[in-house]
C-alpha cells in the first residue's frame, strides 16, 4: 500500500497532509476514549506492541510491487480484535514511521497519504464491526464469516485509498486504470488469507484464557474475552 514516490507531486500532495490530520485527530479521540475505560498504560503498552508488529509487518513479512504500489500482509483485522482500535491506530502510523524513517527514506514525502490509507481503512473496519459484530459474542467467539467481512471493509478500504491518490495525481488514463486494476486485484488476494490468520490468533487467545483461566489483560482488548 506504499505509494510510489513522484505519483501525487508536490503541488498537490497537500492534500494528504489534512487528510492525515484528519484520521491523526480521530485517533487522538479513540485514544482518550481508551485511557477513560482501559486506562493510559494499556494504550501504551498496546500501541508499542502493535508498533512493533506492524514495522515486522512491513519490513521483514514478504511483499511484492504490484502496479502502482506494494502488497503487504498488514493484519489490521487481527490488531484491532487482540488490541483493539486506538492501539491499532498508533500503532499503524508508528511501524509505518519507524519503517520510512529507518529503512525507507523515499517513503517519508508519501507518509502523509500512506498513513492516511491505513488509518481510515481501519476506522471504516472498526465502524462496520460496531455493526455487523454480534453484541453477546466476544471476539474469541467470532466466526469465519464474521473476520471475513472486517478482512474485506480493510483492505478494500486499503485498495480504494491507493486508487484515490493515484487517480488524484496522474489523472485517469489506461494505463493507469491498468495498474490500479492489477494492484487491487492482487490486494484483494490477501482476502483470502486475513481471515484464516485472525481465526488462528482468535483461537490462541480462547486456548490461553481456558489454559490460564484468565479473561483479562492490560495487553489484550477488553472485547476479546468478552461481550460486548
Amino acid at each position: 500500500m506504499h505509494m510510489e514516490p513522484g505519483i501525487v507531486d508536490s503541488t498537490k500532495i497537500v492534500l494528504s497532509y489534512a487528510t492525515a490530520s484528519a484520521c491523526a485527530l480521530y485517533a487522538a479521540k479513540l485514544s482518550l476514549d481508551h485511557v477513560r475505560q482501559e486506562g493510559a498504560l494499556s494504550l501504551l503498552l498496546r500501541s508499542a506492541l502493535a508498533a512493533l508488529l506492524v514495522f515486522v509487518f512491513f519490513e521483514v513479512f514478504p511483499h511484492a510491487p504490484v502496479g502502482v504500489s506494494e502488497v503487504h500482509l498488514i493484519l489490521g483485522s487481527s490488531l484491532f480484535l487482540i488490541l483493539g482500535a486506538a492501539p491499532t491506530a498508533i500503532g499503524l502510523a508508528a511501524g509505518l514511521a519507524l519503517q520510512s524513517l529507518f529503512f525507507e527514506p523515499q517513503d517519508l514525502a508519501q507518509y502523509g497519504m500512506n498513513v492516511t490509507t491505513l488509518l481510515a481503512a481501519l476506522f471504516a473496519m472498526q465502524a462496520v464491526a460496531k455493526r455487523v459484530l454480534p453484541a453477546k459474542l466476544a471476539y474469541v467467539d467470532l466466526g469465519y464469516a464474521h473476520v471475513l467481512k472486517m478482512s474485506v471493509v480493510f483492505q478494500g478500504g486499503i485498495v480504494a485509498w491507493v486508487a484515490f491518490w493515484t487517480l488524484y495525481g496522474r489523472g485517469i488514463g489506461a494505463e493507469t486504470l491498468q495498474s490500479v486494476g492489477s494492484f487491487g486485484a492482487a490486494y484483494m488476494s490477501v482476502v483470502l488469507l486475513e481471515p484464516l490468520i485472525d481465526l488462528g490468533v482468535l483461537a490462541a487467545a480462547k486456548w490461553l484464557r481456558a489454559r490460564s483461566g484468565a479473561r483479562g489483560s492490560v495487553l489484550l482488548t477488553h472485547r476479546l474475552h468478552h461481550a460486548a
